[in-house]
């Protein structure tokens, strides 16, 4: 229609010459809004099968992934309602906007996961040390056939690395950055949708305490996911799974561990790496396009 006119952002400069964006008039608030639903209802999907079998349970857990994958489906729809609401009129599709697109995706899937693993070093070697049988024979223990279709058929497993990473990062980030980006600028986005995700997994306390080991694994890893957030899915993705697999680095283990020295020289090695790696490897032109951008006036000043 000839009145369908996009809204327009006024970018303003800020004291660190990056552009930061006005709010849309008066229409953040839908923002605000359309994120506290998307985090909702994905929390929501989790509890809505009333029983008192634990969350570990099969029962529970096939019935959860019933549950998120709707949520998770649903999630591209509120992006798409929004857009609506506000009159937000980008040029790339709604899908490459979630980040799910073909071009750039090898990069996206290599690098951000190399960079973790940058930065997971220290626990790393810690587990190599800890291995009677070394690390690269559990490697290729863990690639074995037998030990995928082991995978494959745990629940547990498939909760933890796979549906787990693939619909929280679909919700909390790749549906969270397109709305939250024309109002705070894209990188602003990227850390405040994790606010969105530590406050969604506040249940995790009733639970079990897992809120401080989520919250402080997706701030470390968060700036790993920087740019790459802006272009793909599939990086946060891979991060997060490896996250998991990974756990909370065992500091208290490796301080009174035989090797200290050495692996109190892998951890600050590894944080150091990653401090240096982080914006080499997550530069927006490895990844192709960065379609987020193009939700703001003047993309190459917000995301360069």
């Amino acid at each position: 229609m000839l009145d369908d006119v996009p809204l327009q952002i006024q970018p303003v400069l800020s004291v660190t010459d990056n552009v930061v964006f006005e709010a849309f008039e008066g229409k953040c608030y839908l923002s605000i809004l359309s994120c506290l639903l998307l985090a909702c209802l994905y929390v929501g999907s989790l509890y809505i099968w009333r029983g008192s079998l634990p969350r570990d349970h099969p029962s529970t857990i096939k019935k959860r992934f019933i549950s998120v994958l709707f949520a998770s489906a649903v999630s591209p729809l509120i992006v798409w309602a929004w857009m609506q609401a506000v009159e937000v009129r980008p040029s790339p599709p709604l899908l490459a906007l979630l980040g799910i697109r073909i071009e750039g995706s090898v990069p996206a899937a290599v690098l951000p996961l190399i960079l973790t693993m940058v930065l997971f070093l220290g626990p790393l070697i810690q587990m190599a040390m800890d291995s009677p049988k070394g690390l690269v024979h559990e490697v290729k223990s863990g690639f074995s056939l037998k030990n995928v279709t082991d995978c494959l058929r745990d629940l547990c497993w498939l909760r933890n690395h796979v549906v787990a990473p693939l619909t929280e990062e679909l919700v909390f980030r790749a549906s969270m950055l397109p709305i939250l980006a024309p109002c705070t600028g894209p990188t602003a986005a990227i850390f405040i949708a994790p606010l969105f995700f530590g406050v969604a997994h506040f249940h995790h306390v009733i639970e079990q305490l897992r809120f401080g080991h989520d919250s402080v694994l997706d701030i470390l890893v968060c700036a790993g996911k920087m740019s790459c957030s802006k272009c793909h899915l599939v990086g946060p993705v891979l991060c997060h799974s490896f996250c998991n697999w990974m756990g909370f680095p065992a500091l208290g283990l490796a301080l009174q561990h035989p090797q200290r020295p050495v692996l109190m020289l892998s951890y600050e090695l590894g944080l150091l790496l990653f401090i240096l790696l982080l914006f080499p490897l997550t530069d927006p032109l490895l990844f192709g396009m960065t379609p987020i951008c193009s939700l703001i006036l003047e993309p190459r000043a917000a995301c360069s």
